[in-house]
């Protein structure tokens, strides 16, 4: 009877506790920080798109502007290296509106695709050159420079770019479901690699040893990149509110008084 009374007991008390547990409230979650909104704004058209869109092409797609803008790290907006580092180009880069540096950049990676790949996301390119004619060593094949910026799937591996080769092997070369040539994918790459050369390794914006050729001086490729940066967003250069003083004493000045309409107006008396 003793031993009954003492297990009948322990099961009470496991009751209790199992019923103490389930009644004790739900740990509530913190819910996660709202995420910024960036302001985005349309980049203008760099010459080739113009072209392309006058001949009834595909050229660059707006909702690039909108992809690369939301992913620009914070050191391609504020440090003050990189205002010097593009003044050729942007000249008020360091006192414009965050969101017009951002129009910037969308413009920027915009002409480097026009130069690298003409705007065509599906671009796929194996080099002969000896200097990169070399191995991929994610595909194990030669290299092939592809997408809008003709990136590689080594960049996966060195700037953590979301290229899948493993998806990827089994698509056609030109096939747009592969990773690598998704716009997304592929700009977003680039930014991480201009990051990498303007922040990390402390280069300048044009160098020998850039990563795209069409931002080496002196090459033809940079002639050609050169080229497509002549539509540089307007702020880069003119400041907007001396623009407007200047519009408006133009037609301030051009504009006649009070007393010479009046004088205008006056018939001229006839002779004597």
């Amino acid at each position: 009877m003793v031993r009954a009374g003492w297990t009948y007991l322990a099961g009470e008390v496991a009751l209790s506790l199992a019923i103490g547990c389930g009644s004790q409230p739900a740990p509530t979650k913190t819910a996660a920080a709202p995420q910024p909104v960036v302001e985005v704004k349309a980049a203008p058209a760099t010459p080739i798109a113009e072209k392309k869109s006058e001949l009834g092409w595909e050229t660059w797609d707006p909702e690039w502007d909108r992809i690369l803008e939301e992913a620009l790290p914070e050191d391609l907006l504020k440090s003050t290296r990189v205002s010097r580092d593009v003044r050729l180009y942007c000249p008020r880069f360091g006192v414009l509106a965050e969101a017009d540096k951002r129009a910037f950049w969308a413009y920027f990676f915009q002409a480097l695709a026009g130069a690298e790949a003409g705007l065509k996301p599906t671009a796929n390119i194996r080099h002969t050159e000896p200097e990169v004619a070399v191995k991929d060593k994610v595909t194990k094949r030669m290299v092939r420079s592809e997408g809008l910026l003709q990136l590689t799937y080594e960049d996966s591996d060195r700037y953590g770019c979301d290229f899948d080769w493993d998806a990827d092997r089994r698509l056609p070369e030109h096939d747009p479901a592969k990773t690598i040539l998704q716009p997304k994918n592929n700009l977003t790459c680039g930014i991480r690699i201009l990051d990498n050369q303007l922040i990390a390794q402390t280069k300048p914006l044009l160098s020998r040893t850039s990563y795209w050729s069409t931002l080496q001086p002196g090459t033809i490729s940079h002639k050609v990149f050169a080229k497509q940066m002549a539509n540089v967003p307007k702020v880069c250069r003119v400041d907007p509110a001396t623009e407007q003083a200047k519009a408006g004493a133009t037609n301030g000045s051009a504009r006649p008084t009070g007393k010479t309409e009046m004088a205008a107006s006056k018939p001229a008396s006839s002779p004597k």
